[in-house]
């Protein structure tokens, strides 16, 4: 996972799965990366072919972080097998989704 600063965002990228092996790692990155002019998180999700729910449990945690900061989470380019979930648990309502 790659992160960078744009503007008043905080872009995570280059993950391919969301899982129990890195969950809890992309909820430390947020932690170690965030600073207090980040608004936004946003995560490119181009790439990722697995979610389970370890990983909507580090994306609901991360929303409820960014919630208590008055920020957001936003959720980049979900794949179909990503998307596909998110409607079925009704997380699309909860995420914003942007797709490219």
């Amino acid at each position: 996972m790659k992160t960078r600063t744009q503007g008043d965002t905080l872009v995570i990228t280059d993950f391919t799965e969301l899982n129990t092996t890195n969950a809890t790692w992309l909820q430390d990155l947020v932690r170690q990366s965030l600073v207090h002019a980040h608004k936004i998180i946003e995560l490119d999700l181009s790439k990722v072919k697995f979610l389970d729910s370890n990983g909507i449990s580090a994306l609901i945690s991360i929303h409820k972080t960014m919630c208590k900061r008055g920020g957001r989470i936003r959720l980049s380019g979900p794949t179909p097998a990503v998307s596909q979930i998110l409607q079925l648990l009704s997380l699309n309502e909860v995420f914003e989704i942007i797709n490219p």
